[in-house]
């Protein structure tokens, strides 16, 4: 298969995109509950709103923007998708979940995984690797 693969350097904006949007969800979200005192709070989590705001959104929104755009809204920007590497088509739910936790293995160590899609010729960082996918440039047909 043929692809246009998405490069390191676009992959990074997507990425830094994606974290903007999610922190402009839940920081707001976090104040509201926890007020000024969250950011000075020696306690490693606060209670079960922030285990839910600060890790099973992210989580669940970051699948679920998978499963049914197989892209994020950083890779929107890049007109990307992310597809599973032998068929070209969606990811599969455990694909997904794979590559989210790959994503932990790809951050050790000192990010080398995601360094990786710099140097891979398939532009595959460890995480696509283990989940079976790549991220891909969409065809103009399908903007």
């Amino acid at each position: 298969m043929s692809q246009n693969y998405l490069g390191f350097w676009a992959r990074f904006g997507a990425s830094i995109i994606d974290s903007i949007m999610l922190l402009l969800i839940t920081i707001p979200l976090i104040y509201s509950i926890y007020g000024g005192d969250y950011w000075t709070s020696r306690e490693i989590i606060l209670g079960p709103a922030e285990l839910l705001i600060n890790y099973v959104l992210p989580i669940a929104a970051i699948i679920l923007f998978w499963l049914y755009k197989s892209t994020t809204p950083g890779k929107m920007v890049y007109k990307a998708k992310i597809v599973d590497a032998k068929t070209g088509r969606a990811l599969s739910v455990r694909q997904s979940i794979i590559r989210y936790i790959a994503y932990y293995v790809s951050l050790l160590p000192f990010g080398l995984g995601f360094f990786w899609v710099a140097w891979d010729p398939k532009k595959q960082g460890w995480h696509d690797k283990l989940a079976g996918t790549v991220v891909i440039r969409k065809p103009n047909n399908e903007i």
